[in-house]
């Protein structure tokens, strides 16, 4: 089953894809609250609603976000893409890297859906985007195997990680981030796919072998497949719950793919710009085989807040007594 957030005459609503249209939900849920209740609630939910309720075209509709996710950890499982964007600074992939599928923490508050604009980080000049899968969690688990894992993951969706990499550049030489250039939007859609309708694209490893596409302004820039990922979202989730809680709604990024997944990577090849970074007006279209397709085109954002630099000096300190 597909499941889809969307806006129709005003009116915020949920519900399941069929086709080209959306049969909403009986009574007014977030889907999240069906996701906590469990898989069967949120199937029988979906069963209702396409044998009752009337549909609505897809065209009619303004897709939000699937779900508001409680936490989104992204990871860097594409080698190819790991490689390509330490090219840029002359660097090589760390051996770190391959002994553990490394994430970070981003905003959960920075969703944006399929087809809406998305802002240009304030100061950034260098925008890029990213080509990811998602997997989104559906019960909580701690301390999991990767086999256990497997029934703790409910669907996947696209992520589109925008990136301000010159934002990015300069935080991570504070040994911190990426804070400000991963922060003010995300796209997530557009919708959410159930693990049994991807099930026949598991290859004989456990990896998902979906085609991954992204065209900017109509011209393709990158292709892939997800089966290049490095560990499975299954080991992802696992290493997610070590020594702590995952929860319903947790989404779990995959990582920009490689050949060319992000314009970051191609610059680190090209050694130079090219293709240019993202400016108003362009348009990243993203398709993901089994899963749909996400565009959004990028609009000016906001001037930067001036703040001071840092106070170097020692701070005085009261005597105590």
């Amino acid at each position: 089953m597909k499941f889809a957030t969307f806006v129709h005459d005003g009116k915020w609503q949920s519900g399941v894809v069929d086709g080209h249209q959306v049969h909403p939900f009986e009574y007014p849920v977030d889907l999240l609250d069906l996701i906590v209740e469990g898989e069967e609630t949120l199937r029988a939910a979906g069963e209702d609603a396409r044998s009752r309720s009337l549909p609505v075209p897809l065209d009619d509709v303004r897709l939000l976000p699937p779900l508001q996710p409680p936490t989104v950890r992204d990871y860097m499982t594409f080698e190819s893409h790991v490689v390509g964007v330490a090219a840029r600074y002359g660097d090589t992939v760390p051996a770190e890297w391959y002994a553990a599928p490394a994430f970070y923490f981003t905003n959960p508050y920075a969703m944006i859906g399929a087809h809406d604009d998305v802002p240009v980080p304030p100061g950034c000049r260098r925008f890029d985007f990213e080509l990811e899968v998602a997997a989104v969690i559906g019960k909580a688990g701690r301390d999991l195997t990767p086999e256990q894992a497997r029934d703790h993951i409910i669907g996947y969706t696209i992520l589109n990680d925008w990136s301000a990499r010159d934002l990015q550049g300069d935080e991570m030489k504070v040994k911190l981030g990426p804070a400000k250039a991963k922060d003010t939007a995300t796209t997530l859609g557009p919708w959410l796919v159930t693990t049994d309708e991807l099930e026949p694209h598991r290859d004989k490893d456990g990896f998902l072998d979906l085609a991954l596409t992204v065209h900017v302004n109509g011209e393709p820039v990158g292709q892939d497949r997800l089966t290049n990922m490095s560990w499975t979202f299954e080991e992802m989730a696992a290493y997610a719950s070590r020594g702590t809680w995952i929860r319903p709604g947790d989404v779990l990024g995959s990582g920009t793919c490689g050949n060319g997944g992000c314009l970051a990577e191609l610059w680190g090849r090209h050694g130079v710009l090219e293709p240019p970074p993202l400016t108003p007006g362009d348009t990243v279209t993203i398709t993901v085989e089994g899963i749909g397709t996400v565009s959004n085109t990028v609009v000016d954002g906001v001037a930067p807040v001036p703040l001071p630099g840092a106070r170097g000096r020692r701070r005085a300190v009261a005597p105590r007594g």
